[in-house]
Parts: structure tokens; sequence; C-alpha cells
């Protein structure tokens, strides 16, 4: 072979060469998979990256009002485009500090929650402030030393609502009358301030008088257990009224006064508390002579609330809904607006 036949043999393998290589090049590039693909916690592009997340704590299911409550905060987060952590405390303020506690080891961006009682929070609030997280409060609110502990409550005012109560009643009965009275959740917000707002409006009407005062927990089946007891007491006769600390309870209470051979509406007169759907129809039946409005729908507020807190703007102390009374005469015509 001659010196030009060897040298353009040599050209020719070495464009081989470098062709092979090139290929195997791309090839790694296409074919190599990344460093950590596969393994656990790891992801390209997550969905959730840049959604705002709240932790949400609910007292529990109790009553048709608790249920309105719920529906609303979790239609109003989806409808924000909010990722929303619910847990449900089923009634028990050692559930809702493990929620708490939960929403703080997730990170989330803010806690809000109903408190089942008034104390015993300040150790987590304590805890969630240190992380960083901003709290709201709804529809109860909490004691505490530190105001700071939390940014907002947003609910309706309790006391004025035992007061609008007391006012309707010592009007219906022309200032004289024997009342029963179920109270809610022992140590709630709503309980408390509820019997006291009642009791400060009927202070100055001495003929009224409470003479029988538990609590019914806030439940329809405890209401009728207790307002039963009460019928069977050597007191039982005298009652000619009743105020429910909420609806649910009213309405296990109807059933105990139906049980006991009276008319509900007429041999016993009941005012109670929340405005629900099935309170409006009792009313409408002539069961239930009054309703004092408690507003659950507060998934507006609440969120209103918390974007102002994310986008850093000045939020109200005290956010109060707003709230009426309902009377048996109208309450045919008036269930047809209601929404909850």
């Amino acid at each position: 072979m001659n010196w030009n036949s060897r040298r353009r043999a040599l050209r020719l393998m070495a464009a081989a060469i470098a062709g092979l290589a090139t290929a195997c090049e791309k090839k790694s590039e296409t074919q190599a998979p990344a460093p950590d693909a596969g393994k656990s916690g790891t992801s390209a592009a997550p969905t959730t990256e840049n959604k705002r997340s709240v932790g949400f704590s609910q007292i529990g299911a109790e009553s048709d009002w608790r249920k309105a409550n719920t529906e609303s905060i979790q239609a109003e987060a989806a409808a924000r485009g909010f990722e929303l952590e619910f847990a449900d405390a089923q009634q028990k303020q050692e559930n809702q500090i493990k929620a708490l506690r939960a929403f703080v080891v997730k990170g989330v961006d803010v806690i809000a929650f109903s408190p089942v009682v008034e104390t015993g929070w300040e150790p987590v609030l304590k805890e969630i402030k240190q992380a960083g997280i901003p709290v709201v409060l709804t529809d109860r609110a909490v004691e505490v030393s530190d105001p700071d502990l939390y940014v907002t409550f947003i609910g309706a005012d309790f006391v004025e609502e035992g007061r609008r109560a007391a006012r309707w009643l010592i009007k219906e009965m022309g200032g004289k009358a024997m009342v029963a009275e179920l109270q809610g959740t022992p140590g709630s917000a709503p309980a408390i301030d509820r019997k006291r707002g009642f009791e400060e409006e009927i202070k100055s009407h001495p003929d009224i008088k409470i003479i029988k005062s538990q609590s019914g927990e806030f439940t329809r089946s405890k209401g009728r257990e207790v307002m039963e007891t009460f019928l069977k007491s050597p007191e039982g006769k005298q009652i000619n009224a009743l105020y429910a600390h909420n609806d649910d309870m009213a309405l296990g209470a109807i059933q105990a006064i139906e049980e006991a051979g009276l008319k509900p509406g007429v041999d016993i007169k009941i005012v109670s508390i929340d405005g629900v759907r099935s309170a409006f129809e009792a009313m409408a039946a002539g069961k239930l002579n009054c309703t004092v409005e408690c507003n659950p729908l507060l998934g507006p507020q609440l969120f209103d609330a918390i974007e102002a807190i994310l986008a850093k703007k000045p939020v109200e102390r005290r956010i109060v809904t707003p709230s009426g009374v309902f009377e048996q005469a109208t309450a045919a015509e008036d269930i047809k607006t209601r929404k909850y």
C-alpha cells in the first residue's frame, strides 16, 4: 500500500471512531436517569409546591350548626385554592391539641380552630407562635395571658345572643316565667356567655326564675335526656318556659315534652339559639317559639382574614358575624331563604 492509500485509510478510521464516540455520548445524554430518580420524597415538579395551606381543627359534628360550619369552611378553602388540613376533635380538647401540633410539623401557613373549651390552650399556642405560624380563632374564643398568641377571633357575640333570648322570653311571658335551662358544653365560650347574657337580662325581672339548669352538651340526644329528668323532678310541673343554648338541645327537649303529654311551644314556651333549618321547621309546626341566629357560615370571613394575614395586611382583632332573631309567626316564610 503506497503512502497516499495508507493516509486515506487512517482518515476513514479516525472518522468512524469519532462518529461512534459522538453517538455514544448522545445516547448517554438521553437515556441516563436523574441521580435521585425513583427515590422517596423527590419530585421534579410537585403539584402543591406553591399552594397555600391552612390547618383547621373543628370541634366535631355534634349539631346541624357545626356541620354547616364545617361545610362552609371546606367549600371556601376549595374555592380560593387553599390546601386544607382538616381535623375533627370529636369534642375532646386533647384531640385538638394533637391536631394543632401536627399542623406545626406539617408547616402549614396558617392555623385556625374552634376551641372546645376556653382554657388550657396557652402551652400549645406558644409552640405555634415560636414556629412562626399565625393563628385565627373561629366561633369560640380562648382565655390566654398573652393576646398576641392569636391574630383575630371571628364569631358571634354569645353574650348578646343570651340577652336577645331573654328579651324575647320576657316579652312573650309578660315578665313571669319558671324557666328550665339547657346549657351547652361545660367550660365552652358559648355556654358561659349565653348563660351570662340571659341572666344579666332577667336580673331586673324577679318573676322570671331559672328553676332547673343543666348541660345538654349541645346535642339533641342529651337535650332530650336532661329535659326528661327536669319534667320528672319535683319542680317539673312548674316549668312553663325553656331556654336552650342551641337548637339541637331544644329539638331533643321537644321530644321529651311531647312524651310527657305536653304541647311544646304552648304549655312550655321555647327559645333557643343557632337558627338552623330544623329549628325553623319546628317553629313552622308550632313546637318552637323563637330562635336567635348564630350564623355558622364563617368560611368567607375566615378566608378573608387568612388572605389578609398572608398578604401582611392589618386584620381587626375581633370580627363579629351578623345575626338576627326569628319567631314562630314568620318561620314558614323565613325558611324559604335559609342556607343551613
